[in-house]
């Protein structure tokens, strides 16, 4: 990563100097006779890198000159072609710039004007870049160094001159007398919020009055991880999410919009769309992005008909902007730990604790020696008598990763160009062993390009043109991550050392050795690559035909493409194991596995490519000032080949089409309404049923624009009233296409005869189709209120509510008479989602070199289940789903744990406690409640207990705050309404019977005979499993909540004057750290992972440095 890093700052320090450094050192030689000037102009490009730029009205091209010249600079050769003309020149790296001297009055001609002047931010730093324009014209300038600037040729005194830069709000001067125009700009505070990137289109943030939510993008960059999936919680209101791994490469996270609102076969993860283009949110950079906007409701998603069932997320990527080439490196380089893993006893306490439940479960005698234990515990012989921690032995703590960025953007007015190229890379926590030959650590590489082009082809026809994709690569043991940990809990810490004193590897004939697992079994490298790239023509018909005015037609299309290939070089260990000493000391060791010196080989590949189109009108129109008119139609159509397909059936083309359209209307900026709907058809119905049809309607109350409000318009200058309801669509079957046709499977053993010794083949019914299965539909209605608060604050509250009706979902309860071989589909379930969320963003600059702002958001979503397909044995008891979360765990209730006195002296529990008919129980045990009151504890007392197993909140804050050249920020995101059941046979100390799990480290913490009443964590111990403590109930249902400082940020940005000797636009240095501190009731692992026993690759702190710089 460091040498990435450091070619990445040669070519970028090359690239400057060439800027500073080429006109100086390129000498030309030319042997030229009677040619034009253009001609001469042609032949030095050929002979260079210079690019020649003139209006060809104040240059007389067809003007002829002879030349010969040696090894001359540019500058000479251009004032001998120049000499006794009006033209000048000025050279700009490689672009010479062809100018005309401004003519002195003479009688009956008019005098051009000319404007100069210095444009600085607001605390008095020159801006470097600024492009000034007079508005109308081709007429352009940008600001030196020193943030001056001169423009020539003006018009005259009526002229408006538009001084814009990226990231400040554009000012518009009228020239009148002035001939020194000085301009102050201020940072566009509210830069995302003036236009909204919606389905299809965008709007102004005034006139939205769908439930959207927008993203700076410095926000999503904060995160230094390989996915942007995992920066969204907290971030971006109306998004549950939650990570479960950390590992390379598996690290996103699984999110929803609004929560999970179905459980049926279908997935609930919502449309992506990159650059209008469904794709992948995991592996895009964060730094290609201009703008996220997260549509939650139905007026925003419904023009996406069947596919924005589950909300809808739009990433435009960067657009080149007007001006200079602006050349932007980033780097950073960090250091990357578990947030937590759990802790294990050590070998001789691991044999004490045995020897305790050993005796709690009725045994005598003890499991190990004393003699043993010591031996153990002064590690006398580690090979017979180890000792390890085979987590620690398997993972290391400090990893490196890092991330390079290239971007270069600018632009005339004809042509606007952008480019980010980026590399990331990171390792995993798994050991690796340097003595073998090949390279098994676990690690990724990213390599991402995405540049577009927009060309002005007339001042009414653009073209664009953005190709993109990434290079993927990943390395991991023969043995996953996930398994290597998984061992280093199931071995004990006394079966085996890592590797005997005489280089054997050990393992006994039922376990695998969790460090040759990592070690010792090959490598699994996967190779991917994806291929993106979309073109589009926008026409403005309204400037060819003056009646269509406000009238745009764009085609687009796409093609996608993605494979990947896995190369698996794997073997299995030979490994040993001791039974003891001969007479001279040497082990003695017997082969338990017998494995290979070589590396296996074996390979597989595959990919999917995807096409699209789409056509469009869009109108947008101010008619007197008052009446704004927006509309939409289109058509589109898509085209997907999944090369990943497991049979005929699913190798098959998904082919989708549909048509979308949007109204919106409104009076003075003040009232709006708005209808959208898609209309859209799917393959996976039968004829009559592909079609679904999905309007929405929204309407919008400015109240702040209401002439009574303008006494009140210094302290709330907005408020805003929005309301939508409207349906969506959804038509996935997961594993199951054309669900409307009856499958026929081979089936071998028809059996004939007396003694049914004849088998025959032959073919039996398989999936039978479902002639009238039809769409999931989705109604939502939304509400929203939008405040501002002096012109500081900024409030934005919806509470939303969803039904879901006719899920896919396979029937439960056919009866067997029905005959079915498979149980068939059918729309069925419903499920309601409701909850409310609030973001809250507050800007204030305290003086002139200080300014802070705050932000938070806060998201809840419950879903219920009000239709569900369940026996008629489960309907109105305590383990029905119905009226329950999706993700409600079911389970018996704990009241505590049983004590000598609950026995009766033959070990029979006492007159009017309820059998517990899972296993024999003992004091210590855990006592369950008899919820149907029958007398006995069995399956039939499961019962709804504790929160679902995904978070109902999401939530976060942060703040951020800059003091002249030193800034600071820091962010904050929570989860709560959510549990975690810990289970499994090793999880109970004890309960692997000495040969198998490990033992927690919060052991102590355990109900012993001498103190039986005291408040535990963990129940009786014993040897072996006991059925009755294994149970799921809330004994084991814990609380998942937790906080985590999220990402930290100190950075530092480099004095102007330092910038501008070092020829720089900009420069800073920071210091970053993500994951730092997780504060969580629950201590065993990091909460979020949801595992049942921690042995799951957790999310990672990391710290990082790093600089951006840009030229």
């Amino acid at each position: 990563m460091i040498r990435l890093i450091v070619c990445f700052l040669l070519l970028s320090i090359n690239i400057c100097t060439a800027s500073n450094s080429y006109s100086q050192n390129t000498l030309i030689s030319l042997n030229i006779k009677d040619q034009t000037i253009k001609e001469v102009f042609s032949e030095i490009e050929k002979r260079s890198e210079y690019v020649f730029f003139y209006y060809e009205n104040i240059l007389d091209l067809n003007r002829k000159v002879s030349l010969s010249v040696k090894n001359q600079p540019l500058t000479d050769i251009l004032n001998i072609i120049f000499e006794h003309t009006n033209n000048k020149f000025s050279i700009d790296d490689r672009q010479v710039f062809i100018t005309q001297e401004k003519k002195q009055a003479v009688k009956q001609e008019k005098v051009t004007l000319k404007v100069e002047g210095t444009i600085r931010d607001a605390s008095g730093d020159p801006l470097i870049g600024v492009t000034v324009q007079e508005l109308g014209t081709n007429n352009i300038t940008v600001t030196d160094a020193d943030g001056k600037y001169s423009l020539y040729n003006i018009k005259s005194e009526a002229s408006i001159i538009k001084f814009s830069y990226i990231g400040f709000n554009p000012q518009e001067v009228e020239i009148k007398k002035q001939r020194v125009i000085d301009v102050v700009m201020y940072e566009d505070t509210q830069g995302l919020e003036e236009i909204v990137v919606v389905g299809y289109g965008t709007q102004k943030r005034e006139s939205v009055i769908g439930a959207i939510t927008t993203v700076k993008p410095s926000d999503l960059q904060s995160n230094q991880s390989r996915s942007i999936t995992n920066a969204l919680a907290g971030q971006v209101t109306g998004v549950i999410a939650v990570q479960r791994s950390g590992e390379p490469g598996d690290d996103a996270s699984d999110f929803w919009i609004r929560g999970i609102s179905s459980f049926g076969s279908a997935g609930t993860s919502p449309l992506v769309l990159v650059d209008g283009i469904e794709r992948s949110l995991n592996n895009i950079s964060p730094e290609e992005i201009e703008s996220f906007s997260l549509l939650k409701d139905a007026t925003a998603t419904a023009v996406y008909g069947v596919r924005g069932a589950n909300g809808v997320i739009l990433i435009q990527t960067k657009k080149g902007q007007l001006g200079k080439p602006r050349i932007t490196i980033k780097a950073d380089y960090g250091i990357s730990r578990p947030t937590q893993l759990p802790s294990f006893v050590d070998g001789a306490t691991y044999m004490e604790v045995m020897n305790e439940a050993h005796k709690l479960s009725g045994y005598s005698g003890q499991m190990y020696s004393d003699d043993a234990i010591r031996a153990t515990r002064e590690q006398s012989d580690p090979d017979l008598f180890p000792s390890v921690n085979w987590l620690d032995e398997v993972t290391r703590t400090n990893v490196p990763n890092g991330r390079v960025t290239l971007d270069i953007n600018g632009g005339s007015e004809r042509l606007r160009y952008s480019m980010v190229v980026s590399a990331f890379t990171e390792k995993g926590i798994t050991v690796v062993d340097k003595n073998v030959d090949y390279d098994a650590a676990n690690k990724l590489s990213r390599y991402n390009v995405r540049s577009n082009v927009d060309i002005d082809l007339t001042p009414s026809t653009n073209v664009s043109v953005s190709i993109g994709g990434y290079i993927l690569n990943k390395n991991t043991p023969g043995k996953s991550p996930t398994t290597i940990i998984y061992e280093a809990f199931k071995n004990t810490p006394i079966v085996h050392p890592v590797i005997y004193s005489n280089g054997q590897i050990p393992a006994n004939t039922s376990q695998t050795n969790p460090w040759a697992a990592s070690t010792q079994t090959g490598y699994i490298s996967t190779y991917n690559n994806s291929l993106q790239s979309v073109f589009s023509v926008t026409q403005d018909v309204g400037a060819l035909y003056e009646p269509l005015k406000g009238l745009t037609a764009k085609a687009i299309f796409s093609f996608d493409a993605y494979s990947w290939n896995e190369l698996q070089r794997t073997k299995v260990t030979t490994t040993y194991f001791a039974s003891g000493r001969d007479d001279d000391g040497n082990l003695i060791t017997s082969m338990t596995n017998e494995g290979s010196n070589f590396l296996g080989y074996a390979k597989s590949a595959g990919g999917n490519r995807a096409m699209y189109f789409e056509g469009q009108l869009s109108y947008n129109r101010l008619i007197a000032e008052k009446h704004r008119i927006d509309g939409l139609f289109l058509y589109n159509m898509r085209d997907y080949v999944n090369a990943d397909a497991v049979n005929a059936i699913m190798s098959l083309p998904y082919r989708t089409q549909g048509i979308a359209g949007r109204f919106s209307y409104s009076f003075k900026d003040t009232y709006f309404v708005e209808g959208n709907f898609g209309y859209n058809g799917s393959e996976n119905f039968n004829r009559g049923h592909r079609w679904g049809f999905f309007p929405s309607i929204a309407g919008g109350w400015m109240i702040s624009n209401e002439p009574f409000m303008t006494g009140l318009n210094k302290i709330i200058p907005k408020l805003k009233l929005r309301a939508s309801y409207g349906l969506v669509g959804n038509d996935q079957l997961s594993g199951r296409r054309f669900a409307y046709i009856s499958s026929v499977n081979s089936i071998t053993g028809y059996t004939f005869g007396i003694s049914g010794s004849q088998t025959v083949n032959g073919l039996v019914e398989g999936d039978f189709g479902i002639e009238d299965l039809s769409w999931e539909t989705v109604k939502k209605f939304n509400l929203g209120l939008e405040i501002g608060i002096l012109d500081a604050i900024n409030i934005q509250a919806d509470i939303f509510h969803e039904r879901r009706e006719d899920i896919f979902m396979q029937r439960k309860t056919v009866p067997e008479t029905a005959g079915f071989n498979v149980n068939p589909w059918a729309n069925f379930g419903i499920v309601e989602n409701r909850g409310f969320e609030v973001n809250i963003d507050a800007n204030k600059r305290l003086s002139k070199d200080w300014h802070i702002s705050a932000r938070g958001s806060f998201t809840f979503a419950r879903n219920k289940i009000i239709e569900y397909d369940e026996s008629e044995s489960l309907k109105n008891t305590t383990r029905s789903r119905t009226n329950q979360s999706m993700n409600q765990y079911f389970g018996l209730k704990a009241i505590g744990l049983f004590q000598e006195e609950d026995f009766k002296a033959d070990g029979s529990l006492v007159n009017g406690i309820p059998n517990h008919t899972f296993g024999q129980v003992k004091p210590g045990d855990i006592r369950y409640e008899d919820t149907n009151l029958d007398g006995k504890v069995d399956a039939y007392d499961y019962q709804p207990i504790g929160k679902p197993s995904v978070p109902e909140i999401i939530y976060g804050f942060g703040v951020s705050t800059k003091y002249k050249n030193l800034d600071l920020s820091m962010f904050f995101q929570g989860a709560a309404n959510f549990s975690n059941m810990i289970q499994g046979d090793l999880l109970i100390p004890g309960s692997g019977g000495g040969g198998l799990g490990n033992i927690y480290s919060n052991y102590a913490d355990r109900w012993i005979p001498e103190d039986p009443y005291r408040q535990v964590f963990w129940p009786r111990l014993s040897v072996n499993v006991s059925s009755n403590n294994m149970l799921y109930s809330t004994w084991w249902l814990k609380d998942a909540s937790y906080l985590r400082l999220k990402n930290l940020e100190l950075g530092y940005t480099l004095p102007k004057q330092w910038q501008k000797s070092a020829h720089m636009r900009d420069a800073r240095i920071f210091f970053r750290g993500t994951n730092l501190f997780t504060w969580s009731v629950f201590d065993m692992w990091d909460p979020e992972i949801g595992s049942s026993n921690g042995l799951k690759y957790p999310p990672m702190k990391v710290y990082s440095v790093g600089f951006q710089v840009s030229f």
